[in-house]
């Protein structure tokens, strides 16, 4: 394995660019000419990943993109293992039913980040996204296993059809947020908008909260005030019109 594989915007896209080739795993066995000539789509149009990056590296699950690419989407779709960071913000449907390995946002993402793909039962299936920005709507729909986080807000349904999973998000969630959950939880450090059906179970320390915003502040370097770390929050379990075996966390004080 070589140097990790850098893309650096030379070209921006002028309308969307569709470009799901790009994870990190699938990147281990190319080098740096074949990663250039992977196809992608802009504006409807096919063409190639180095039309619009310098490619540096090959070889290496290891993935850097520089720039801030918010018509981009896509990227991750489907990733199975290793490292990408996105130095920048991005489109729609980041990590789009991933299943291993890590994707870091320095910026905001689009609708249905760690999502599923349309007509599909379910979205994210393992791994983690971290974005250090605001999501669009339905982040996290479908998701199956796995961990996303947010550091900012997110849209309308957050984790909309849930089945298992945990969905962090540090600002406000929009309304229907774990609408249709019927397992996992969504753990919201500010205000949230829940359905009707959810209720009120406790107000305690969860452990695995602490241990989850631990290691985001640890691991990822995530800025996280101890206040939410040790303090208690609400438990709302839901969706009753599902399973009910779902939760929403609400940080409720120290």
């Amino acid at each position: 394995m070589s140097d990790a594989v850098t893309l650096s915007l030379a070209e921006r896209p002028d309308h969307v660019l569709v470009a799901d080739c790009i994870a990190a795993d699938r990147f281990a066995g190319l080098d740096a000419n074949a990663i250039a000539a992977l196809p992608v789509v802009h504006g409807g149009r096919p063409g190639t990943l180095g039309e619009f990056f310098k490619v540096r590296g090959g070889r290496s699950s290891v993935v850097r993109i520089e720039g801030d690419v918010p018509l981009m989407e896509g990227i991750g779709a489907r990733m199975a293992g290793g490292e990408l960071t996105i130095d920048g913000s991005v489109g729609r449907d980041l990590g789009l039913a991933m299943s291993g390995g890590r994707i870091d946002v320095r910026g905001n993402a689009g609708d249905n980040a760690g999502g599923a793909p349309p007509g599909a039962a379910r979205g994210m299936s393992g791994g983690e996204i971290i974005v250090r920005g605001n999501v669009g709507d339905e982040a996290g729909a479908r998701m199956r296993r796995g961990m996303l986080a947010v550091t900012g807000d997110g849209g309308r349904g957050m984790g909309i059809g849930m089945i298992a999973g945990t969905v962090v998000v540090f600002g406000k969630a929009g309304p229907g947020a774990g609408r249709f959950l019927k397992r996992g939880s969504i753990v919201s450090l500010a205000s949230i908008e829940r359905p009707a059906t959810f209720r009120y179970a406790c107000t305690y320390r969860p452990p695995h909260v602490g241990l989850l915003l631990r290691y985001l502040r640890g691991r990822a370097g995530v800025p996280l005030a101890d206040r939410y770390v040790a303090g208690k929050y609400e438990r709302y379990s839901g969706d009753l019109a599902e399973l009910g075996k779902g939760e929403i966390l609400q940080w409720a004080g120290e």
